[in-house]
């Protein structure tokens, strides 16, 4: 029976990133066929289908009650993104930190963290007795007006980027157009197998985790959290590749303020979410890692080799802390 829902979940997995896949190829030859630039299709649409599996993870978990999935697959898969994802890439090529990020992006990804975290905690986390309470016991909730403000918060972000693109336009040539009824064609597939492997991750996840003992809080931080961030992983490790790395960064920041903001956002406004001990936690993690790769490329412009493996290091350090805590 566990093996049923082991292949499931990998089932799971590889729909959530094919479908990603084709969604981001038919929405961006869509966007291009309305001429629409490409740093707009790629702040947004690729942003989006990057996010697509955690999205559909943590909105299936929403609508199931799985509250401990949706907020851990986000916050861990955050985790993953900046350390794993970042560090391999600079481990394969010293990866650049362009001027927007460090002054726009990067401190809304901290900033909003933060502002996660003191809006779902309550006050008893920052009292002395937090640290004698148990992992699982309730730290506070993400409520319907948390999830509005976050949302609300995106679509700022959102028409900022579009003004500012427009400010500074990105000429290009644009290659032969692919017809309308292939890009809806990708498009719709694309979604039905996010949605599918969604509903089969999250359902598949519980099962597993009712067996082996395991929380949702700790399969939704590791396993599908890593499951969930694959197409970050891909997408940057193959541009770091090709030398192209400076899109690694915008990449995975980008992706991170979708999973906070809109992800999260949603999620919390189709039912709220229980925030536990064991979360509170990992948003910390979240934000002392965020701050250190901050401090990193502040004084570098860039992440270098060493930082690649330092960061590696204290990835397999947070999963060993949270497989034991």
């Amino acid at each position: 029976m566990l093996l049923f829902y082991t292949l499931l979940l990998a089932a799971g997995f590889i729909a959530l990133i094919k479908g990603a896949d084709w969604f981001v190829e038919g929405s961006s030859a869509l966007a291009k066929n309305f001429k629409v630039p490409g740093i707009i299709i790629g702040l947004t649409i690729v942003a989006l289908g990057t996010s697509a599996p955690e999205m559909a993870v943590s909105i299936s978990a929403a609508l199931q009650g799985s509250s401990e999935i949706a907020l851990s697959n986000v916050v861990g898969s955050n985790i993953f993104n900046l350390l794993c994802v970042l560090g391999v890439c600079a481990i394969i090529h010293t990866v650049p930190v362009e001027e927007p990020i460090l002054k726009r992006d990067f401190p809304l990804s901290i900033g909003v963290t933060v502002l996660l975290l003191l809006m779902t905690s309550s006050q008893s986390v920052f009292s002395g007795g937090f640290l004698q309470r148990s992992m699982s016991d309730v730290a506070g909730t993400v409520s319907r007006i948390t999830g509005i403000t976050l949302f609300v918060i995106f679509v700022v972000y959102i028409f900022s980027l579009i003004y500012d693109a427009r400010k500074h336009p990105n000429l290009e040539e644009t290659g032969e157009a692919t017809p309308f009824w292939k890009c809806f064609l990708l498009i719709a597939i694309g979604l039905i197998l996010i949605i599918g492997g969604g509903q089969y991750v999250v359902y598949s996840s519980k099962i597993i985790a009712q067996t082996l003992g395991m929380s949702e809080t700790l399969i939704g931080l590791t396993i599908v959290a890593v499951g969930t961030s694959l197409p970050e992983l891909v997408t940057s490790i193959v541009a770091a590749k090709k030398g192209e790395t400076g899109i690694a960064v915008g990449n995975v920041i980008g992706s991170n303020i979708f999973n906070l903001l809109f992800i999260l956002g949603i999620s919390s406004a189709i039912h709220p979410i229980t925030v536990n001990v064991a979360s509170v936690y990992d948003l910390r993690i979240l934000i002392i890692t965020s701050l250190m790769i901050y401090a990193f490329s502040l004084r570098q412009k860039a992440l270098l080799r060493r930082d690649g493996i330092l960061m590696i290091c204290l990835y397999l350090a947070h999963v060993l802390f949270a497989i034991i805590r």
